[in-house]
């Protein structure tokens, strides 16, 4: 059965069609992965990206694929040491300064640099682990651009995030080499 698609172009809202609220969550790998793919298609049309990471040192670990953001023309930022969990120089109150100021920045940021997206790499953590309140960071969502798309990573994301967002993929995990004792691959997983 061939599907005909029938509207009036100016019928549509642009207000709808732009400044969209994406989340990747779950246990699966994947969610950063996710946020790249979608900046590289960003980029390839001539859109200003901006990548932020948090609870994570990219440097550490050879993130590639952040270069590789860098190199077609986006912005990386991180504001963050990275998690308590591995990093024992950070503490949760040291986290929660680092990621308040860092969104207070990012605020001033975006709106003067004109970003179409934004990536908040990992924000959905702080708020799991309660280093920033749901509210704080619902607070940064009403105060964005209104045509700038921003996409939250991170496993746990909340209930109210998930009711203002406008996609949510959870990324279950089935099966994982890591489950038999097959670590990180450069190039898979880092």
């Amino acid at each position: 059965m061939l599907f005909t698609w029938n509207f009036e172009p100016e019928t549509l809202n642009f207000k709808q069609m732009s400044g969209l609220i994406h989340i990747y969550t779950g246990e699966g790998k994947g969610k950063t992965t996710a946020a790249v793919g979608l900046a590289v298609r960003a980029l390839g049309h001539g859109l200003k990206v901006c990548y932020v990471h948090f609870n994570k040192r990219p440097e550490l670990y050879g993130y590639n694929e952040i270069q590789s953001l860098k190199k077609l023309g986006a912005t990386i930022l991180g504001f963050t040491e990275g998690h308590w969990s591995f990093n024992p120089k950070v503490t949760r109150e040291s986290s929660r300064e680092d990621v308040k100021n860092g969104l207070i920045q990012l605020s001033g940021f975006i709106h003067a640099e004109k970003i179409d997206l934004l990536i908040l790499d990992e924000i959905l953590i702080s708020v799991r682990d309660g280093v920033l309140a749901e509210e704080e960071l619902l607070e940064f969502i009403t105060q964005k651009p209104e045509n700038m798309e921003l996409v939250l990573t991170g496993r746990g994301a909340s209930d109210g995030l998930i009711a203002v967002a406008d996609y949510v993929s959870y990324i279950q995990k089935v099966k994982h080499p890591f489950d038999r004792q097959i670590y990180n691959r450069e190039g898979i997983e880092f």
